[in-house]
């Protein structure tokens, strides 16, 4: 069985790889390592070969797990209720998975009581899969300017899911068209587009994710 140490190296090695295929700038790439349900111990192994960035998708075992570990940077990438975001938002840098104007006041409500300024992604619904939350392109291009204008967060770019099953491309594909027509709508850049995880970021990065969620082949199965 491999280590911990390296599995990242092969993965880091893939996104090299996936970046030259497809033209992009070496290190375009960031790699958020998804550590939900795995302990502090093996967290600290990714650590120590050098991964700085890793997510958390649940609020109890972020608060729990956090305090127990070296300084990183932490993103928050699970489906976030209102009344969670008091305890997590201290926390994380990033927040992936803002899937309603609603969460995205509340953000910014509570960030400006803690004196923070937070980076969120739109959770966008490009599959109109109904077990996934999010956006449609239509309700995000109506919200959008709304969102640029909450104090205490920066709207960094969107965030999606594809469906299990089928070619993930057109959804990333979708993703990145729908950020371009709102980058240029708006005059914001939104620069990040968070898609692809252990079995298919090297689609997303060749439609032009800026970063990557890999778990399983970091840890192993959960």
């Amino acid at each position: 069985m491999s280590t911990v140490a390296e599995r990242l190296q092969e993965i880091r090695q893939e996104i090299a790889a996936a970046e030259r295929a497809a033209g992009r700038t070496p290190g375009s790439v960031q790699l958020c390592a998804v550590s939900k349900t795995f302990p502090p111990e093996v967290m600290r192994e990714a650590m120590e070969a050098g991964q700085t960035v890793f997510g958390e998708s649940r609020v109890q075992e972020a608060l729990t797990k956090i305090p127990q570990l070296p300084p990183a940077c932490w993103h928050f990438i699970g489906h976030l209720q209102s009344n969670k975001v008091r305890k997590v938002l201290p926390l994380c840098e990033l927040f992936h998975s803002v899937d309603s104007l609603e969460l995205a006041r509340d953000i910014s409500r509570i960030a400006q009581e803690f004196g923070l300024r937070r980076r969120i992604l739109l959770q966008v619904n490009v599959a109109g899969d109904d077990a996934k939350f999010g956006f449609d392109a239509a309700s995000v291009a109506a919200a959008l300017p709304e969102l640029l204008s909450l104090p205490g967060v920066e709207i960094a770019g969107l965030m999606t899911i594809p469906p299990l099953e089928g070619d993930p491309r057109p959804h990333f594909a979708a993703l990145r068209r729908l950020r371009d027509a709102l980058a240029a709508s708006s005059g914001c850049p939104l620069p990040e587009l968070s898609m692809g995880m252990s079995g298919d970021f090297a689609e997303a990065i060749a439609e032009g994710a800026t970063i990557v969620r890999v778990g399983s082949a970091i840890f192993g199965s959960r």
